[in-house]
């Protein structure tokens, strides 16, 4: 019960079509497992109350809550109602992204309407949910804020506005760290390599006309670790111990949860 009683919000919290589970839901999961009280947010209302579902099997306390991230009076009111409903907000875990689903190519290929919406969705959602929240935990003089961000940011990877997001969502965490230490509040981002997530894999299969295995066979070799890529609960039980007390000194950090990738590119 590491987070028992904590009041968390997890958006991102439905699934992408495909197999497997996604990191929003895996991070729901292993929050109301800990003893978290979660708002399980997502753009499509039916894919939260999946999880939501799955969630109280094991007896978590959880509520859907339907926002769309490229609107910020909906991540007002997804803040507010967790306050309306809990007193406080705990945590705030920012999970949502998209690459190649929203039209990422190389710079040549980059469409200004793909750029504008990727970069809506990775970076300025995360920004306006970080603007409402913060009042919050500033007021309670604790909180801990979780990004998540990928080794794209960092490596060499082709399609322009993910890297650029990614990577600004680096600094922007930092920044938020940085300016809200003094009121107890810390802010950590993740960033996942190749994961075996419905996002990663399915998404490519689509595009590319492959099937899934050839997609996750071609991933799996590019991983030094086991030659397996990850999977969502590699990046929950990260966001896990970052939104623990045990991450209590830890703020300002980009964490790699990559089996080795960047270690290999650099």
């Amino acid at each position: 019960m590491r987070l028992r009683d904590k009041i968390a919000i997890v958006v991102g919290a439905g699934q992408s079509p495909g197999e497997g589970m996604g990191n929003g839901r895996a991070t729901v999961l292993r929050f109301a497992q800990e003893g978290a009280k979660v708002l399980a947010v997502d753009n499509k209302l039916s894919s939260a109350e999946e999880t939501v579902a799955m969630a109280r099997q094991s007896g978590g306390e959880c509520v859907a809550f339907e926002a769309d991230v490229t609107k910020q009076a909906t991540l007002a009111a997804m803040v507010e109602a967790a306050r309306q409903r809990w007193g406080r907000i705990d945590v705030l875990h920012y999970n949502v992204g998209v690459s190649i689903a929203g039209g990422d190519a190389p710079l040549a290929e980059i469409t200004e309407a793909a750029f504008d919406r990727i970069a809506t969705i990775n970076l300025r959602g995360a920004i306006m949910a970080c603007k409402h929240v913060l009042p919050v935990m500033r007021a309670q003089r604790s909180g801990v804020i979780i990004t998540i961000s990928s080794v794209a940011a960092w490596e060499q990877y082709p399609n322009v506005a993910y890297k650029a997001t990614k990577a600004a969502m680096i600094a922007f965490t930092q920044q938020i760290a940085i300016q809200n230490a003094e009121f107890g509040v810390r802010a950590n981002v993740i960033l996942p390599g190749l994961m075996d997530t419905p996002m990663a894999v399915d998404t490519r299969a689509r595009v590319s006309g492959k099937s899934r295995a050839e997609v996750a066979a071609s991933r799996d070799a590019r991983v030094p670790l086991r030659h397996k890529m990850g999977t969502a609960w590699d990046v929950a039980n990260a966001a896990l111990f970052l939104a623990s007390d045990e991450a209590n000194f830890i703020t300002g950090v980009a964490l790699p949860v990559d089996g080795g990738a960047l270690v290999h590119i650099n």
